[in-house]
């Protein structure tokens, strides 16, 4: 039995895609320990994994507290939480080291402990990965490092990977990992044949059991009419506007419309919601998935590859970061289309979810993404390769 250390940060976005790989690891006799605040405890024992309990700066959506769209403020929020974590973990973890650490790219904390100690590594990857031309690629995206704020950040952090010996600078720490098993279809990878292979491996989307969240009749909704889910991640979904187009563009459509709407939004400002839409907070999505006839997501990998693992066609609508990689990427694919959010209104957006849940094209490609991604390997392959790298 060997140990493993998980190390990610605090949002579901990182969370959640490798909790089934980290299942996997115990069913096969590892030990898994997994860095996680309180609001991720449940989820991470229901693995069989250790969950060790750190405290967090990070937001909670589930308070209303919104997370940075980017920018140096971003990388500040997960550098100041790289150390607090780096500070909990490395004590909690004396006399008791892994022997092997996995992280995300948000996983600063056990990159570094992993530096440290010499201890093997390999990054579980729940978004897209660098390709050889990557950096000249996102030249302008990633100017911020090169202003006052940036440069300042640089040295900051390096002043920190250099004080616990880390032994690499800022730009080498966050750079390519030395091996690394990516969590999403290959299909939602820009320039795949760009990608070295011998340094990351896809495995496809992780899917595991979350029957525990909930299901469709909790909703109190049946099965008889065409049902559309609409969700805007955990993060980026304070668009009060938005959800009041979508009432308006398929009241009355003959679907039934679940939103998924988070934290932040006073269902009150809605207005009145018809019968034939149902708002909640937060919702069991895989479990809506298994049934809807179509998804308005604003493709953040995770729903992007949990839409592909259902075959359900989709409607982008990006809101940050990646999303505006992906969106485009899942029209080009063939399985929905791709909505800019400044181009929302209730007409197109219900024209569009119609098209897509319509066409005979669009469901052709949607099975056979389904099929590529429930044959990519999945939890199964992604430990065969944690497990080659452990001494």
């Amino acid at each position: 039995m060997s140990h493993v250390l998980m190390s990610t940060s605090a949002a579901h976005g990182h969370v959640h895609p490798n909790l089934p790989v980290m299942a996997e690891l115990v069913a096969r006799g590892h030990r898994v320990t997994y860095p996680v605040p309180d609001r991720f405890v449940e989820a991470v024992a229901a693995t069989g994994a250790t969950p060790l309990l750190i405290r967090t700066d990070l937001p909670d959506p589930a308070k209303g507290e919104q997370w940075p769209e980017g920018g140096i403020e971003a990388m500040r929020l997960f550098s100041d939480e790289a150390r607090s974590a780096y500070a909990q973990i490395s004590s909690a973890l004396a006399g008791d080291l892994p022997d092997i650490v996995c992280y995300d790219g948000s996983g600063w904390a056990g990159h570094a402990l992993s530096r440290v100690h010499g201890l093997p590594r390999v990054e579980l990857a729940p978004h897209m990965v660098a390709w050889d031309t990557f950096e000249e690629d996102f030249a302008e995206a990633y100017a911020f490092y090169e202003t006052p704020e940036g440069l300042a950040w640089q040295s900051e952090m390096d002043a920190w990977l250099d004080e616990v010996g880390v032994g690499l600078g800022n730009r080498e720490f966050l750079g390519p990992p030395d091996r690394s098993v990516v969590l999403i279809p290959e299909a939602m990878q820009p320039n795949l044949d760009r990608v070295d292979r011998t340094r990351y491996t896809f495995v496809g989307p992780v899917i595991g059991d979350r029957s525990h969240q909930g299901s469709l009749a909790d909703l109190g909704t049946g099965s008889d009419r065409p049902l559309l889910l609409v969700s805007l991640g955990s993060a980026y979904n304070d668009r009060p506007g938005f959800w009041r187009d979508c009432i308006t563009a398929m009241h009355g459509t003959g679907w039934t419309t679940v939103l998924a709407v988070g934290p932040y939004v006073d269902v009150t400002a809605l207005g009145e919601i018809p019968d034939d839409v149902i708002v909640r907070e937060w919702v069991p999505q895989l479990a809506l998935l298994a049934h809807a006839s179509a998804f308005v997501t604003h493709a953040g990998m995770g729903g992007c590859s949990e839409g592909l693992w259902h075959g359900v066609p989709m409607v982008a609508v990006p809101q940050a970061a990646d999303q505006f990689v992906n969106g485009p990427r899942l029209a080009e694919l063939g399985v929905g289309e791709h909505l800019p959010a400044d181009e929302v209104t209730p007409e197109r957006l219900r024209s569009a979810v119609l098209r897509v849940a319509s066409s005979k094209d669009v469901a052709a490609r949607c099975a056979e993404q389904k099929k590529i991604a429930r044959a990519a390997g999945g939890a199964p392959a992604a430990a065969d390769v944690i497990e080659s790298l452990i001494g």
